[in-house]
């Protein structure tokens, strides 16, 4: 489970068995520690966030903070997505 980076509290990760085939890149965020239940987030080819599911409840307030974050980093994750599983594809 490669952890891209924490803010507020909340650890932003993707997990390293992302099936098969390999999903569209996303990532998944969740209070704490990494969870079955964590919010999942596809990145958008041009660096934009989707909100796939909120499964973990995060505040919507929140939420919107962190998905900015997100999208500031989205480069980084992009490249940290293609260094762990040396193929990307993208939600839209």
């Amino acid at each position: 489970m490669p952890q891209i980076f924490r803010v507020a509290g909340y650890i932003v990760y993707f997990w390293s068995n992302e099936n098969e085939p390999l999903e569209p890149i996303h990532v998944h965020v969740s209070d704490g520690v990494p969870t079955v239940n964590a919010t999942k987030i596809w990145i958008t080819q041009s660096g934009k966030c989707l909100l796939c599911h909120n499964n973990s409840k995060i505040p919507n307030r929140v939420l919107r903070d962190l998905m900015d974050v997100i999208e500031a980093r989205s480069k980084d994750i992009i490249e940290q997505w293609y260094d762990f599983h040396n193929e990307i594809r993208f939600y839209c």
